[in-house]
Parts: C-alpha cells; sequence; structure tokens
C-alpha cells in the first residue's frame, strides 16, 4: 500500500512537471527541403469555409471561440474538415515553397487541433484529451501522415515550424483550443497574407489581458513566455522588448519601466462559446 502510494504520487510529481515544460525544437532534417522556383499555391478554400461557418471572431470577451458542438451536428462540414486534412496530407509540402510551407504547416496543425477535439466532444478542455494514462493533451499522439511520415502535433511545432522559420510569432498562430491560448485566426494562412497575419496575432494576444496583464505593479505574462522563453530572447529584458515591439501605448509606457519578475498564468479551458 504504501509503495503504491509512492508511486502515485511520483508519477503525479511527474505530470505536474509536464505542465511548466515545453518540448524543444528539435528539427526532423526530412522536412527541411523546400523548392522555392515552385510558385504553385495551395488551396485552404475548405478549412476558410470551416472558420468562416464555425469560429466566433467578434467575441466580446476579445477571445475567439469555435463552436464545435454548432460543427459536431453538420455532418456535411465534419465530412469537409476531414476531406479538408485528408488533402493536405496528401500533398508533398517539400515540393513547395518555403513560404508556402509555412502556410501549410499552420494551417494543417489548426485544422487538426479542431479535428482532434471535435471527436472527443462534448470535453472541457484539450488537455483531456490523450491516448496514455498518465499523458496531458494530444499533442504527442500521432494524428496526420504526410509524405509516409507519421506526425503528432509536436512534431509539426516543435520539429518542423520552430526550428525551420526561427519566428517566434508562430506561438500566436498554432491554436490549442484554450481560452488561454493566442486566438485561431479567422483567415487561413497563405503565403500572401502570412506576414500581415503573424503581426496581427502578436498585437491582439499581447494587448489581451490573457498574453500580458499590468496589475497591482506587477506583470502577470501567458506562460507561454516561460514555457518558449529561449524563442523570445531568454532574458526578462529580452522578452520585455519583444513584447514592446506590439504592445498599445499606454502598456508599453509600463514595460519600458518595468524591473521586477514576472508572474504566469495559464486558462487550459476549451475555446467554445
Amino acid at each position: 500500500m504504501i509503495m503504491h502510494q509512492k508511486w502515485s504520487f511520483i508519477l503525479l510529481l511527474l505530470w505536474i512537471t509536464t505542465l511548466n515544460a515545453a518540448p524543444i525544437a528539435e528539427l526532423i532534417p526530412f522536412w527541411n527541403k523546400s523548392h522555392d522556383s515552385n510558385q504553385t499555391q495551395i488551396n485552404h478554400h475548405m478549412w476558410q469555409h470551416i472558420l468562416d461557418r464555425y469560429l466566433e471572431a467578434k467575441h466580446p470577451s476579445g477571445i475567439n471561440r469555435f463552436n464545435y458542438a454548432k460543427l459536431a451536428k453538420n455532418a456535411f462540414d465534419k465530412k469537409k474538415l476531414n476531406r479538408y486534412l485528408s488533402y493536405l496530407q496528401g500533398l508533398k509540402p517539400r515540393q513547395y515553397s518555403k513560404k508556402e510551407q509555412k502556410a501549410y504547416w499552420i494551417n494543417l496543425y489548426n485544422a487538426l487541433t479542431i479535428q482532434i477535439v471535435l471527436n472527443a466532444y462534448p470535453v472541457k478542455s484539450i488537455s483531456k484529451i490523450h491516448e496514455g494514462w498518465f499523458a496531458f493533451g494530444p499533442w504527442n499522439d500521432i494524428h496526420a501522415t504526410v509524405e509516409g511520415q507519421k506526425l503528432s502535433l509536436n512534431n509539426i511545432e516543435h520539429g518542423i515550424l520552430r526550428p525551420i522559420w526561427r519566428d517566434n510569432r508562430i506561438h500566436y498562430a498554432v491554436n490549442c483550443a484554450s481560452i488561454g491560448c493566442p486566438n485561431l485566426a479567422p483567415q487561413a494562412y497563405t503565403a500572401h497574407n502570412m506576414e500581415t497575419s503573424l503581426d496581427k496575432a502578436a498585437q491582439d494576444y499581447i494587448n489581451h489581458q490573457r498574453g500580458v496583464q499590468f496589475k497591482n505593479g506587477r506583470f502577470l505574462l501567458s506562460r507561454i513566455y516561460d514555457w518558449y522563453k529561449v524563442d523570445f530572447g531568454r532574458t526578462h529584458s529580452n522578452i520585455i522588448k519583444h513584447l514592446q515591439q506590439y504592445a498599445n501605448a499606454n502598456l508599453s509606457k509600463h514595460l519600458r519601466s518595468y524591473q521586477g519578475t514576472f508572474d504566469y498564468n495559464y486558462d487550459w479551458t476549451l475555446n467554445k462559446p
């Protein structure tokens, strides 16, 4: 009995540790290939259809909400989401330009996330969806196969997007279906709209209280800036510089003079209406 309690306690500690850690960016070499002379555009119209019909992009909270319940009742659109994902997985992304690839991987990640939640719905949090006994969320589970390579969400984010593009704005683009997460964008990412979309995503998140909040003389940041501090410059001053790039005038003023430490928070509640 005592031994069982000891192992239960150890497993609990390990699980808690995973909540405060994030995978490192480690390149999967297979995907670091492109044909930048190829000007072919990947079609994301089916994904745009889903976003137009089920994403509430003007929610009064400032947090975009996805109507999983409504989509779950629409067999036609559920098939359309599945067709879109099958279409993406049937492509050979390494034959496209780097710009097309970046949009491809972000849209694939976000559409897969919606499908994962939809298949488990109703659920209170994506963190409750997993295949292993003590796993936290679905991020290490295999959910796609592209060019014969089995992929998890973590493979896409940490093995492809982060190490290949080294663009910290990717953290504002990939969506984890949670209230604490940056918004799921109302427009499908494309090579054409990528820069403006990423900048807007960063601005929307940093200037919303779930991203950055100044209260009682202290800063409360999203835990994204703790999990991925390596992508935001590692140091306190570099994180502030990053935030100032997108902060409004009032927030920028507080950031400029701030000398204290950061507190962190994150809300894993599902981003439903």
